[in-house]
């Protein structure tokens, strides 16, 4: 299997440089479960789903992780942080035109100073010098990274609209995109349907904006995200299978989430790191419906959409997406995925085969 396999053409153009004014206003491009194509909206969801189902949510907060400097020696620096390791400790992308060794000190254009401790494979191992913790030298001068396909600077409104309305708990450096669509009225109409809510944290890193290297699907390396899947969440599920009705995971990194606190065919409660790959041949029993945005040729979320639902009917849905004009990527419209019936029973049953990635944090 190559990354290759997951390719599909897409006009410049229908990548979204911004939101929509309003959040639930986004398209919403339905494969039902017997792999028809429905052009919906967000806003058609109550319509959807039905009483007793559950919506599961990412309710990570994306911190304004970009910070700009310059070496002792002088040259500048951009700083991405990936992840946050301690009160003034992180790990980090780095800008430079030559890579910094242990010891070198990087001066912030916004005052503060890191020292580098160290180097794991593209991330470097950064101190904060003296008082202030990092989280708040972040909040105070950080700049929100936007991913690398919008080609704006991130204005006043990003700061609002590239965080969901449920965000809760500071660590990602970028949004979980599908839980954008959701607004305050939604929700409430939502809840009115009888839909039930309930949320995991994963804190997304810069590595989700990597590319794979490796054409060779089998010879990729995930990057590491922390999450969180709390008791009363798994015991929502349980109550909700028990039910007959759906779980529905908002977004691919619920999916992760949720599959890599699975033990013994049972979600289990976790907290740690994953490194889970996705991707056709791996049996996903966690969820039974994924709503998700559209995602980048030859990504791993492009294999974990096609584990769920088979990698013909995504392509074939992202080919009518781009024919209908549909918009892409982070600030981009949205789909209701629904695996085929006979795959759902398959996974319902339990006797579904993995493969060879287990889902081992």
């Amino acid at each position: 299997m190559k990354k290759s396999d997951f390719d599909y053409h897409l006009p410049e153009e229908l990548i979204a440089q911004a939101p929509l004014p309003e959040r639930s206003a986004s398209r919403l491009l339905h494969l039902d479960a017997e792999g028809a194509h429905h052009d919906r909206h967000v806003r058609d969801l109550p319509a959807l789903l039905e009483p007793g189902d559950l919506l599961v949510f990412n309710d990570t907060r994306v911190i304004p992780a970009r910070l700009f400097g310059r070496k002792d020696s002088g040259g500048r620096v951009e700083i991405l942080i990936e992840r946050l390791t301690g009160s003034h400790e992180a790990r980090a992308q780095l800008g430079v035109s030559k890579s910094p060794r242990a010891g070198t000190r990087i001066l912030l254009d916004a005052g503060g100073e890191f020292e580098v401790l160290g180097r794991e494979g593209e991330f470097y191992l950064l101190r904060l010098l003296g008082d202030e913790a990092l989280e708040k030298l972040l909040l105070r001068a950080g700049r929100l990274p936007l991913p690398p396909y919008i080609q704006r600077e991130p204005g006043a409104d990003d700061a609002e609209r590239y965080q969901t309305v449920f965000a809760k708990h500071v660590g990602a450096v970028a949004a979980p995109t599908a839980g954008l669509h959701f607004d305050d009225a939604l929700l409430d109409q939502l809840r009115a349907r009888g839909v039930q809510f309930g949320h995991i944290t994963l804190h997304v890193g810069a590595g989700t904006f990597q590319p794979m290297r490796a054409e060779s699907v089998h010879e990729h390396t995930m990057h590491s995200e922390w999450l969180n899947v709390g008791a009363e969440l798994v015991e929502q599920i349980r109550r909700t299978r028990a039910a007959g009705r759906r779980v529905i995971a908002v977004g691919t990194t619920v999916v992760r989430a949720l599959e890599t606190a699975m033990r013994e065919g049972e979600i289990q409660p976790y907290a740690g790191d994953t490194q889970i790959f996705i991707f056709p041949g791996y049996r996903i029993r966690a969820v039974d419906a994924l709503i998700t945005n559209f995602h980048l040729p030859q990504s791993t979320l492009m294999m974990l959409v096609s584990a769920l639902c088979g990698r013909e009917r995504i392509l074939a849905a992202y080919r009518h997406a781009v024919e209908q004009r549909y918009r892409f990527f982070s600030y981009g419209d949205a789909m209701l995925l629904e695996p085929e019936a006979q795959a759902a029973g398959i996974r319902d049953s339990g006797s579904g085969i993995r493969s060879e990635q287990e889902p081992h944090p």
